[in-house]
C-alpha cells in the first residue's frame, strides 16, 4: 500500500502551531452616555474567518458565499483562498495561518491524528461537502469493469488522498492488487491530469469532477467509464462515499463559536444555491477560474454531488467511510479512527 505524501511529514513539528493565531477583529467600545441620554452599544465588528478551498467542486459550492463576501454581505468577514492541491492547504492550517479549509476527508483525519495531544482534538470536520465525483475515463473502449483495470496503467491525481485510497480499496475489492497487478502513475493535480489524457491515446485515468466534464468538452472521444461512486456502493452498500469535508481549527471555532456558525449557516446557503440555480451558479465559477466557461460549470454541477451534511448524519455518514478506510489500511485515515471530538456540532 502506498504511502502518504511528503506534504504530512511536518504536520507533527508544527502541530503545536495549529491551536494559536484566530482573527476574531476587536468589538468596538460602547458609545459613551451623556447625563440625559442612555449609553447605546455599537454592533460589534465582523470576525475574519481566513478559508482555504481547493480548485473543484469544493470551491464551486463557496461561490455565492464568496461572491456575497466581495459585495459585504456575508454575516462575517470571509477571506477565500482557493488552492491546487491539499498540499498547499496542510502547512497552512498547521500555522494557524487558516481558519477553515476544504479538505480531502481521509486528510483531515490525518491531520486529527497527527495534531492531537493530550489537551484533546485540533482539528474538528464541520460538514460534508461533496459526495463520490470520481470516475474512470479513457480514451478508447477497454475498461467497463474494474476487473478491466488489470494490467493498465492508470493515471491518477489525489495522491495521499481519496482518490488514491477509494482506488486502492476498490481494487482489491474486486481481486487485484494495486501494488503488482496495475501501474498508477500520480499526477500533481486534476489540471495536469487532464492534459495527460488528451494527449496520449487510449490513456485510462482518475479524474473528479468538474474536470471530466472540461475534459470531454475539449475531447469528444473521452467517456466515462466507470463512476467510482457506483463501484463503491457495489462492494460497500452500507456506507457512502465521502470525498471532501469542512475543516475547522478548534481553538478558532471555541473562540468565535457564533462567528463560525455564522459561517456554516453561509455556506449551508452557498451550497443550496449552487445546485438549485445551477445557470445562476456557473458564471460565478467560471469567474473563479475553476472551469474555462459557464456553459462548462452549468454542465458539471449536477455530477459534482455538492453537498451540505452536519451535525449527526455527517458523524453517522463520515465515520462509516472512515472505518472502510481504516480496515482497508489504518494509514489512509492517519493510524486511528479519529474521536467524537473529531466532530464538530453546532
Amino acid at each position: 500500500m502506498k504511502r502518504l505524501t511528503s506534504a504530512l511529514t511536518g504536520v507533527m513539528l508544527m502541530a503545536a502551531l495549529l491551536s494559536g493565531c484566530s482573527t476574531t477583529a476587536a468589538s468596538t467600545p460602547p458609545a459613551s452616555a451623556t447625563p440625559t441620554t442612555a449609553a447605546v452599544e455599537t454592533p460589534a465588528a465582523r470576525t475574519t474567518i481566513r478559508i482555504a478551498s481547493l480548485k473543484g467542486p469544493t470551491t464551486m459550492g463557496l461561490v455565492k458565499l464568496m461572491s456575497d463576501a466581495k459585495a459585504g454581505l456575508g454575516k462575517q468577514d470571509y477571506q477565500v483562498t482557493m488552492y491546487g492541491t491539499p498540499d498547499e492547504i496542510v502547512p497552512l492550517i498547521a500555522k494557524g495561518q487558516v481558519d477553515v479549509a476544504l479538505l480531502p476527508a481521509n486528510l483531515a483525519s490525518v491531520l486529527y491524528n497527527k495534531t492531537k495531544d493530550a489537551s484533546g482534538s485540533k482539528l474538528e470536520v464541520a460538514a460534508i461537502n461533496t459526495l463520490g465525483m470520481l470516475e474512470v475515463v479513457e480514451a478508447g473502449n477497454a475498461v467497463h469493469s474494474i476487473a478491466d483495470l488489470k494490467g493498465k496503467t492508470i493515471y491518477s491525481t489525489g495522491k495521499g488522498a481519496s482518490p488514491e485510497y477509494v482506488l486502492d480499496y476498490l481494487l482489491e475489492k474486486n481481486g487485484i492488487d494495486p501494488a503488482k497487478d496495475v501501474d498508477v502513475q500520480f499526477t500533481s493535480e486534476a489540471t495536469e491530469l487532464a492534459a495527460t489524457l488528451a494527449t496520449k491515446p487510449n490513456a485510462i485515468g482518475v479524474l473528479p469532477q468538474p474536470y471530466v466534464t472540461v475534459l470531454k468538452s475539449k475531447n469528444p472521444a473521452i467517456r466515462t467509464a466507470l463512476s467510482l461512486t457506483e463501484e463503491w456502493t457495489k462492494v460497500t452498500p452500507d456506507s457512502e462515499m465521502v470525498t471532501g469535508v469542512v475543516a475547522v481549527r478548534t481553538t478558532f471555532a471555541t473562540e468565535n463559536r457564533a462567528a463560525f456558525n455564522d459561517f456554516l449557516t453561509d455556506y449551508k446557503a452557498s451550497t443550496t444555491y449552487t445546485n438549485a440555480e445551477p445557470a445562476k451558479a456557473a458564471p460565478l465559477i467560471a469567474e473563479a477560474g475553476i472551469v474555462p466557461s459557464a456553459a462548462i460549470a452549468e454542465a458539471a454541477i449536477p455530477a459534482c454531488h455538492i453537498t451540505d451534511i452536519e451535525g449527526s448524519q455527517l458523524k453517522s455518514t463520515l465515520n462509516g467511510y472512515l472505518t472502510v478506510l481504516h480496515a482497508a489500511d489504518p494509514a489512509s485515515v492517519g493510524g486511528s479512527m479519529p474521536g467524537d471530538d473529531f466532530y464538530y456540532s453546532r
